[in-house]
């Protein structure tokens, strides 16, 4: 029995061994020739349909296989000329930074013609310009739960999602494969009938009833992304004003590479597989609510009103995509009225550091400090007790 023990951990030891050393990270920051970093810069080998984006402070990571070596390292920001390096050169070099050059537009005439021709002919060209077939997003998903403008709940998982695109309202599958969370240190449990990555699709308004004759339109910018040039167009909404959308549109193609809207100040970066067309590659919103609180809170919180703020702060990194159907498996667990943070999922702690995820945002690094602030206990150390 003893020797049967020692075998299975020397041959657990040497899988785990094994795995390391065939694991490449490459990690740096992506910055312009001013030397101001880039964010969420789209980086990855885009032949294998493997990326990720920088973090808003233009850092990236990712962790590739030693047969990546020889393969391309793409770079790709809206602005900027796409960048390519073979992965082993960029591993050689001293310097683990990526320099790529401001794309310098003039549109010039162009900009002549009427704004709204533009985000007609790209809602019109949404079929041929997007990814419309069916495919598997790999996403990390984040929630951060705040009270008082400070956070008390961290939720991640790691899932699949099957979309066909801008065409349809919502993700067609979604399966939770990996997750992990924080102490919940709440006043207000504020729970979401749902799991949080069902709005991805829900409220992103390329997908529904959004008609470019609702708004008033204006030329706000000009830019470039991957060797064509964009035309930035801004809507005021007629009926409210408050409410404006803003979206990045090729010329050439009538490809739709970012979109903006005031409602929860959401944010869509787009980015091109190995075919062209465009598929989801970064995600953010925020969620702002009030609750109404007893006197004994008010109390305890000192706070001058009765309402707290509260907010949901998420964010979605799209880390790969499979379109081959052969390889697609997607098992739905998620579409139980469930909110993310009760949702039952196993936590693994060797695959989160083995997860290919881009360092931590300055928003990422404030909320964990804070979360860990509360009862001095670290982020790590919470995952293993409550998860």
């Amino acid at each position: 029995m003893k020797t049967n023990k020692i075998f299975f951990f020397l041959l657990i030891f040497s899988i785990k061994l094994f795995s390391q050393q065939s694991i490449v990270k490459v990690e740096g920051v992506i910055i312009d020739s001013g030397k101001t970093t880039i964010p969420y810069a789209a980086i990855g080998i885009v032949s294998k349909s493997i990326g990720t984006s920088s973090n808003d402070d233009g850092e990236f990571s990712l962790k590739l296989s030693k047969e990546n070596l020889t393969d391309s390292l793409t770079v790709s920001s809206i602005g900027f000329k796409s960048f390519k390096i073979k992965v082993q050169d960029y591993i050689n070099q001293k310097e683990k930074t990526i320099i790529i050059q401001e794309d310098v537009v003039s549109l010039g005439e162009i900009t002549l013609i009427k704004p709204d021709y533009y985000v007609k002919k790209a809602l019109k060209n949404i079929k041929k310009t997007s990814l419309n077939s069916q495919h598997q997003l790999s996403i990390l998903y984040r929630r951060f739960s705040t009270e008082n403008n400070t956070p008390r709940f961290l939720v991640e998982h790691y899932l699949n999602v099957i979309d066909r695109g801008l065409t349809i309202p919502e993700f067609e599958e979604i399966e939770v494969l990996e997750g992990r969370k924080s102490v919940d240190y709440r006043y207000v449990k504020e729970k979401q009938p749902f799991h949080a990555i069902e709005m991805v699709a829900k409220q992103n308004p390329l997908r529904g009833d959004f008609y470019a004759s609702d708004y008033d339109w204006k030329v706000t910018g000009e830019s470039s992304y991957d060797g064509e040039d964009l035309i930035i167009v801004e809507g005021e909404n007629k009926e409210v004003p408050t409410s404006w959308v803003r979206l990045y549109i090729g010329i050439e193609t009538f490809g739709i590479y970012k979109f903006e809207k005031s409602h929860n100040q959401a944010v869509y970066i787009y980015k091109k597989d190995k075919e062209g067309k465009l598929y989801l590659s970064y995600h953010n919103r925020e969620w702002k609510s009030q609750e109404l609180i007893s006197p004994y809170l008010k109390g305890l919180l000192k706070l001058n009103s009765n309402k707290i703020d509260l907010s949901y702060r998420h964010e979605a990194v799209v880390l790969g995509i499979e379109t081959d159907w052969k390889k697609i498996n997607v098992k739905t667990n998620a579409r139980i009225r469930t909110d993310m943070g009760d949702f039952k999922v196993p936590y693994d702690p060797i695959f989160w550091e083995n997860l290919s995820i881009p360092p931590d945002s300055k928003f990422y690094i404030k909320n964990k400090k804070e979360l860990e602030a509360i009862f001095g206990v670290p982020l790590k150390t919470q995952y293993k007790a409550v998860n």
